[in-house]
């Protein structure tokens, strides 16, 4: 249980309100698990001038485990993307790709989208 309801100390700056470290330093973040375990790939073009990226999202893993992968499916796709919101997202159609990569790691997926 909490002992204090500090949220700011001018000699650490913001703090975290469950385990009231720094929010760079914060531990309780990083062990939050971000997607459900239904690994989809999906095929996105809307909001994007027509340009295509592979969307996966589900994944069962904490920000800096999703940063990981995604770091890796960016260079074995040869493409770059960006890991946002819990989900990874790869330039270019790459589903059947990646669908073997994640395959490769363990993980089951599916497409879904048109």
């Amino acid at each position: 249980m909490k002992t204090r309801n500090l949220v700011y100390s001018t000699d650490q700056g913001r703090l975290c309100p469950d385990c009231e470290k720094q929010t760079t330093l914060c531990e309780c973040k990083d062990l939050s698990v971000l997607g459900d375990g239904n690994v989809r790939i999906a095929l996105e073009t809307k909001g994007r001038k027509g340009k295509g990226v592979t969307l996966i999202t589900g994944l069962p893993l904490t920000e800096n485990d999703l940063k990981t992968l995604g770091k890796k499916l960016k260079a074995q796709c040869g493409t770059g993307g960006a890991v946002k919101n819990g989900q990874i997202e790869i330039q270019g159609d790459n589903r059947q790709k990646v669908k073997s990569l994640l395959e490769k790691e363990g993980y089951s997926s599916k497409f879904t989208g048109g």
